[in-house]
Formats: structure tokens, C-alpha cells, sequence
């Protein structure tokens, strides 16, 4: 199953740029406008994305954040939490120190209820070396054909994610993908989405012509339509999209309203051969926390408990 119906989104507390993330992360800007004023845009914008998803027929499990200690990206739970088939949870090592803190095991206990979890993979102790994988930030799985892509970066470390893969019986497929400035992108779901049947991705970003050689031959053989965008589409949030599945197991393909805008006439309706665009406006969260819709949604892959 490639795309789920349960999803997880966390409620945000804090309301701060996060200085610890920016050095690494291209797409962050700071904005000029008093606390109230963005905590009241970025709640408006969170409630949208629930109402908008739960409107669609998507299964939102929605937790508030706590308010101490405070955690400027804790609306990104992807980053170090994945779910999966079987029962398996792993929990990843972060790069910014004051992220670590979003790793909370009530959540996990609070699943429990729900779901069917029966192993823990804690990489988080690899933080004390100095080596980072954050979550489907990191990695993007093809769970049909069992492989996973990683573009490698400060927040991506090529053992650990090789490691993750051989764990989780997965094909590893890395490569380095770099922005306009000469910087190396910091994850590799800004610049890709793997659907079942489609895939969007930046190629300009994989400058070594033998690593893109490899990335476009693995997504041919698995069937996939590569969908191009630009560097530019890229900065507008175009690679952080997510397939989901309605409660009528309708394909749906959530994206940012900013990702949406920047999509041609033609990508658009190559993508809507396979799923329906669902866009949110996030202008605010993708502003500040230089990630976009994909990133605040972690999967649930794991079997429901029957009531």
C-alpha cells in the first residue's frame, strides 16, 4: 500500500522561526509580524489543513503540541516518526538540538489504542554521534516496490539510511541533490514524491549525470511516470506533495496552495490521471518553518484495532 487513509498532524504550540534549523534549510525565512499575529495565522492554517483533509474523507488523528518545552517545528512530526505495515514504529535522530524534543512517546501510547504496534526502532541515539536521518523528510519510501530514495545532506546520513533500508527490507537508491546557490538541499522530500503510479521530481538538483542515470532508471522500471518540475516549482514547495487515499479509496494528492499555483497547465493534468489535487494554504508554516504540507502530515501504515 503506497498511500493510506490515517494520517497524524500535530497542533502547534509554538510559534517561533527556529534559528537551529535555518543554517541547513534554504527554504526558511524568517517573518516580520508580531508573535500573536503569526500564532493566530498558523493556527488558522493548521485548522484549515484538518478541516480541508477531514472534508475529503481522510482519517486525521490530531494531537496537540505541549507547551513546554517549546518546539518551533513540532507541526513537522514526519521528521521523527515514520509508521509502517507489520507494526513497526521508528524514531529518528535529529539534527537541531531543540527538535529532539518532539519525539514523544505518549503519542506512540496514544496509537496504541488505536493500532496494532508491536516493534520500536529507536535510531535516536545516533544524535550523540553526530549523524542524522529525519524521518520520510529523509527517506521516501515506495513501499510497492520496496525501495527508498535519499538525497544525502547534513540530515541525511548515507549508513544510516542504507541501514534503515536493510532493517526494513527496502532497495536503498541515494544520491546528492543540490539547489541554485550550491547548496546541498537538506531533504529529499522538498525535492521528490513518489506516488503508486507518478512520481515529481527536480532533476535539475542531481547534478552527477551517473546518480540522476540511476534515480530516472529505478522510477521507469517500477512503472512510474516521472513528472519534471523545475528549480523554480521546487522553491514554491512543488516536490512536498503526499498521496493519499480517501475513505472511498480515492487517490488524492495534497499539496500547498503556493506548490499548486506554481504547477503548469500540462503537470497538472498529467498528475490528475492519477489523483485529484487537494491544495491547503499554508503560506504562513511554509514561510516560517521551511517545510510544506507533506512534512506536517506523518502516515499511519499500521493495522486499526477493530472496536
Amino acid at each position: 500500500m503506497q498511500a493510506t487513509n490515517h494520517i497524524l498532524l500535530i497542533r502547534p504550540a509554538s510559534f517561533l522561526f527556529n534559528k537551529e534549523t535555518a543554517g541547513s534549510n534554504a527554504f526558511q525565512k524568517d517573518v516580520d509580524e508580531s508573535e500573536e499575529e503569526i500564532k493566530r495565522k498558523k493556527l488558522t492554517e493548521f485548522d484549515g489543513v484538518v478541516q480541508t483533509l477531514k472534508g475529503k474523507g481522510v482519517s486525521v488523528l490530531v494531537v496537540n503540541d505541549t507547551d513546554e518545552p517549546q518546539k518551533p517545528d513540532a507541526i513537522f512530526p514526519n521528521n521523527w516518526v515514520s509508521f509502517h505495515e507489520g507494526g513497526t514504529v521508528v524514531l529518528y535522530p535529529m539534527c537541531a538540538p531543540n527538535r529532539r524534543t518532539e519525539r514523544r512517546l505518549d503519542i506512540i501510547d496514544l496509537l496504541k489504542k488505536h493500532f496494532e504496534i508491536t516493534t520500536i526502532k529507536d535510531l535516536s541515539h545516533f544524535e550523540q554521534e553526530g549523524r542524522f536521518l529525519e524521518g520520510t523528510g529523509s527517506v521516501l519510501f515506495d513501499h510497492l516496490h520496496k525501495i527508498a530514495y535519499a538525497c544525502l545532506s547534513p540530515r541525511t546520513d548515507k549508513e544510516l539510511f542504507i541501514s534503515l533500508c536493510d532493517y526494513l527490507h527496502y532497495k536503498p537508491v541515494y544520491f546528492t541533490a543540490i539547489d541554485d546557490n550550491g547548496k546541498e538541499i537538506y531533504h529529499t522530500n522538498v525535492m521528490m514524491c513518489v506516488g503508486e503510479q507518478f512520481t515529481v521530481v527536480c532533476l535539475d538538483t542531481i547534478k552527477d549525470d551517473g546518480e540522476k542515470q540511476y534515480v530516472v532508471q529505478s522510477l521507469t522500471e517500477t512503472g512510474h511516470t516521472i513528472i519534471d518540475i523545475t528549480p523554480q516549482q521546487m522553491k514554491s514547495f512543488a516536490g512536498n506533495m503526499l498521496s493519499l487515499k480517501t475513505n472511498k479509496g480515492e487517490s488524492i494528492l495534497v499539496l500547498s496552495q503556493s506548490a499548486c499555483d506554481s504547477l503548469t497547465p500540462v503537470q497538472k493534468k498529467e498528475i490528475e490521471k492519477y489523483s485529484a489535487l487537494v491544495p491547503l494554504s499554508i503560506n504562513t508554516i511554509e514561510t516560517m518553518g521551511g517545510g510544506s504540507a507533506r512534512c506536517m502530515i506523518a502516515e499511519i501504515f499500521l493495522k486499526p484495532i477493530a472496536p
